[in-house]
């Protein structure tokens, strides 16, 4: 007998037409923050990461400083042989400068810094990361290595073509447990909610949420976003009537463009509203 009921099936005919219009991949997994599995679609299939790999980074670094094995506040200084290309501000300005390590995780998230993040990467390694991934039962996500290095830089796996990769089913776990207090104390796991709620870039999940007449979200969200070529991802908490966890993953994508209109993240937009609509949205999703 058939257990769905009518919000789910039309949930589903919803995510199967945005499928159909899609010429790639996308996965998807939406949990309750007791940890239940509301709904997933490739789900355990590692995709291509992008700046996603940031939200295990962030863990990992705040586990090592809740350890004592660094000071937040310790600071570090930037070299030029630090900054690379690609997404934050850190490249953009002059060498010598003295960040705190609560402040690269703090550009890492918020403005996704790819300096940022191969500097916290350097203090905690990327065997730490991994780790605890593994910890974590997050078997189809892996740190392969630091982000735009130049091929002479690299490491063997990158030289072969392997990058950083994870899956919708690993995030969602790992937002749920950081939510319920079962990854870092309640200090920590305070920051690491307040630096991903501080993210600017919300062009997914936060796009379709409520705003007020001012243009300000009436939901709060904590989330980290991605993007590479034929790549558009986002995952964090959607703190609604219903609160819950959600990770939208793609690849295989042919819009290039870095613009707001990019066809993906249109896509995957229509994704996160039909999310919304069903599970966050206590009228939309009524059973």
């Amino acid at each position: 007998m058939d257990s769905l009921t009518q919000a789910d099936r039309d949930f589903r005919t919803t995510l199967e037409q945005i499928r159909a219009r899609f010429e790639g991949e996308l996965a998807l997994s939406v949990r309750d923050l007791e940890g239940n599995v509301l709904y997933e679609h490739l789900a355990d299939e590692p995709f291509p990461a992008a700046s996603v790999i940031k939200l295990p980074i962030l863990l990992s670094a705040l586990e090592a400083a809740q350890q004592g094995e660094f000071s937040l506040d310790a600071r570090y200084t930037l070299r030029p042989e630090d900054q690379v290309p690609g997404a934050g501000v850190l490249h953009e300005l002059g060498a010598g400068l003295q960040p705190s390590l609560r402040d690269l995780l703090a550009l890492m998230i918020i403005v996704s810094d790819n300096t940022a993040t191969n500097m916290v990467i350097d203090l905690i390694g990327q065997d730490r990361v991994n780790a605890f991934l593994e910890t974590h039962g997050c078997n189809a996500s892996r740190l392969i290595g630091k982000l735009q290095l130049p091929p002479e830089k690299q490491n063997p796996e990158q030289r072969a073509g392997r990058r950083n990769f994870v899956s919708a089913s690993d995030m969602t776990r790992l937002l749920v447990a950081l939510e319920g207090g079962r990854l870092l104390d309640e200090a920590h796991t305070a920051l690491a909610i307040d630096i991903l709620a501080r993210q600017q870039f919300k062009d997914i999940i936060g796009r379709v949420l409520p705003h007020d007449e001012n243009g300000e979200l009436m939901v709060r969200v904590a989330s980290k976003s991605g993007v590479i070529w034929g790549t558009r991802n986002d995952v964090g908490l959607v703190w609604s009537r219903r609160p819950y966890a959600v990770a939208l993953l793609s690849r295989g994508g042919h819009d290039r463009r870095e613009h707001p209109e990019n066809a993906i993240l249109l896509v995957q937009a229509q994704v996160a509203r039909a999310v919304w609509e069903r599970f966050g949205d206590p009228l939309r999703g009524r059973d």
